[in-house]
Order: structure tokens, then sequence, then C-alpha cells
């Protein structure tokens, strides 16, 4: 009997299912380390200064069928609240009794408009210059009042400030979760049911509903990226953003190629992420509303380290450095206490690294690498660099907070 139930199909199957079960239960202790050390090499890699979390490189190609977006990081709308339902005339009419008195219900409440920090947001493009929140219902007869309308909540990101038309701050979405109304909705309108007493029983009037609030308002986000590059026209910041992410801003030979910040996201073996804006080529004089002029410099105060790309190819390097820093003190001196790093690009070309070896000289304090986002020549060294920044910056920032808690 068993004989016969192995030679069968479904006796064949599982017999076969069983051995290799017991194949791969002994072959399961010798692979396992091995995938341990593959991780772990993937995650760290020691260095100098010790262990640094290693950048992740991204295996997925990058889109080309949709244009790349810019980040907007600052809009000026204007919030429309609901208005609300308008009350109902109306008279009962029952069996036997035509006059059986008012019984138009009120109208419901228009509803506001809600701004509300979200983590899921990076930027302010898909907010629309006009924010209308839905109208309340109308009343009904048989004392029925109308539905109130639904709240129009906007997602921003976190740490978006809320200013007035007076450019004073009234809001400010530090945290995720935190909601501020922008604009409330009208008041629903009685019906003539509410205005029966007992000298007028028989009242034909009604409110109508209360008009929204329309108020205007500019939305700037306090902080755009953890990194932000800093340097002047055609020193590479478009080519080393599209060598570290999967951003695609327009890289060209000509000056201003880019006019509006564009964010990248650097992602690293310990599930960090770092974000990474590219900013407008700055020009001297800057401040003075030169080349994109101060509109440039709001982006450089929203980044919390600062990268100062510098072109090697060009004649005395180091004095690019002094002029950068030069712009950013006079538009605001509290930036540049932020933490720095230069970023020496086009190391490839003739003659650059007799210019580092200077730019080393003049700049003994700084910390410099040297890189070329062309050809993608010590990227890694570079990425390690801003992981070790952010990481002194986020302990920091986390001591300051337990600090104050204290406090």
């Amino acid at each position: 009997m068993i004989l016969m139930w192995s030679s069968s199909r479904i006796g064949r199957r599982v017999a076969s299912a069983f051995v290799c079960g017991r194949q791969q239960l002994h072959r399961q202790p010798q692979y396992q380390p091995q995938l341990h050390h593959q991780q772990h090499n993937l995650r760290y890699s020691s260095t100098a200064d010790g262990a640094v979390a290693a950048p992740l490189r991204c295996t997925k190609k990058k889109s080309d069928r949709a244009p790349s977006k810019h980040l907007v990081d600052e809009k000026t709308v204007r919030a429309f609240g609901g208005r609300g339902g308008d009350g109902r005339v109306s008279f009962m009419k029952l069996f036997g009794n035509e006059n059986a008195g008012p019984d138009g219900g009120d109208g419901g409440n228009g509803g506001h408009v809600v701004f509300r920090a979200a983590e899921n947001v990076t930027g302010l493009g898909h907010v629309s210059v006009e924010l209308r929140a839905p109208p309340g219902e109308r009343g009904y007869n048989k004392d029925c009042h109308g539905k109130c309308a639904g709240h129009e909540y906007v997602d921003v990101p976190v740490g978006t400030v809320v200013k007035d038309g007076a450019g004073r701050v009234v809001g400010d979405l530090s945290r995720p979760g935190v909601m501020f109304v922008a604009a409330r909705g009208g008041a629903g309108g009685h019906g003539n049911r509410y205005f029966a007493t007992d000298t007028e029983q028989t009242p034909e009037v009604a409110e109508l509903g209360g008009a929204g609030e329309v108020l205007r308002y500019t939305l700037e986000l306090s902080s755009i990226a953890d990194f932000g590059l800093l340097g002047f026209p055609n020193a590479g910041k478009s080519t080393l953003l599209r060598a570290i992410t999967r951003a695609r801003p327009k890289v060209a030979p000509y000056p201003f190629t880019t006019l509006q910040p564009h964010l990248g996201v650097v992602r690293y073996g310990d599930q960090e992420s770092v974000a990474v804006a590219d900013l407008p080529g700055l020009i001297e004089d800057s401040h003075r509303d030169r080349g994109l002029g101060v509109s440039f410099l709001r982006h450089v105060q929203r980044c919390t380290a600062l990268l100062l790309v510098v072109d090697l190819s060009a004649p005395e390097p180091w004095t690019y450095v002094d002029v950068l820093r030069h712009e950013v003190r006079c538009f605001s001196a509290t930036v540049l206490d932020r933490p720095q790093l230069i970023v020496a690009n086009k190391v490839d070309v003739d003659g650059a690294r007799d210019n580092l070896a200077e730019l080393r000289r003049r700049l003994p304090d700084d910390e410099i690498v040297e890189i070329s986002a062309k050809h993608g020549v010590n990227l890694e060294r570079l990425l390690k660099h801003m992981k070790r920044v952010y990481d002194q910056r986020r302990i920091s920032a986390e001591a300051d907070a337990a600090a104050a808690d204290l406090d």
C-alpha cells in the first residue's frame, strides 16, 4: 500500500518537497554569516575618524518623462472661509390644521481653511493661490437644519511660518500635526422657526448665512534642506546634485541655469536621509539686489549647513570663497555661524591641482574636499563628511532641546 502511494503523482510531489526542505535546512547555516557580512559592509564603513554611515547608492533609473520640478519655499495665498447656509421660511401644514406654525430650519455653518503641518510634504508647490472652504447647506422645512460644511485642510511642511498681509508672523507650524485656522467660515442663518414669539407666531423672515473671512497670507519655509549648495554660476552645483541624488536640475554651459532651488535626498545605511538643496548662483553685490538679489539670499537662510562650491578651473578660486562669505554676512551675519564645508569642484581640469594647493594654503582652518562632480571623483568622501556634520548638528540640537525642557 505504501509502495503504491509513493509511486503516484501526489506521493512523488510530497517526497520531492520533503527532500528539498531538508537540503535548505542544511544549507541555511552556511549562507547566513555571509549575508550578515554583506549587510554590515553595506551599512557602515570604517574611516580614520570612526564609524560613519555609508551612503546608499540608488540603482533605480531616473525618470526622463516628466519635467523636473523646483522647490517652492515661499507662496502668497488668499484664504476664503465658507459661506454659511441661508435659513428657511416655511410653515407646517398638518391634516386638519393648515396653519400649524413656522417650521423653517437653520442653515449650516461654513467650513474653515486650516493649514496643517505634515511630515510627508516637502514644499509649497501643491498649495493653490486661492483656498476656498465649502459653504454650509441651507435649512429645510420641518425644522430640519442644514448640514455644516467640512473644513478645508491644506497640508504644509513642518516648519512653515505663516505671515499676514502686514508681514507679521501669526503662525509657526513647528511640529507635525499643528494646525492654524487661516479663515473662519460664516455662521448659518436662522430659519423663521427661530423668530417665532408669543406675539409673532407666524414670522415670514429668515436670516441669510454669514460670509466667511477673506484673508491674505504668505507661507514661508523656515528650513528647506540640511545642506545648501552655495556658489557662483557655473561652479557645478547642479551637476553635483545630480551626481549624489535623484534630483534632475537643469545643467547647461551658460550662467543662471538654476533660477529656483531644487531639492535632492541622500540616503545612508543607518536609515537617515539628508536633504540637499541646489540654490541659484550668487554674484558679487547680491545683497544690493544684483543678479537674483535678496530673493536668492533668503534661500540660503533656510539651510542648516552650507556647502561652498568653488570652481578650481577659475583663476584665484580662493577669492570666490571670500566673496560668498561677504555676501552672506551682509545679508545675515548669523548664517555664517552655521557649519560650512568648502567643496573644490572640477579637480580633473588642468591646473586644478595647483589651485587646490594654494586654496589649502590660504584657508588652513577650513575643511576642503576636492571632487569632480562630472566624473564622480571623491564623492563618497564628500558624502561621509556631510553625514558627520549632520550627526554633529543633530546631537547638538537634541542636547539643546533637552536643556530647554529642563529649564
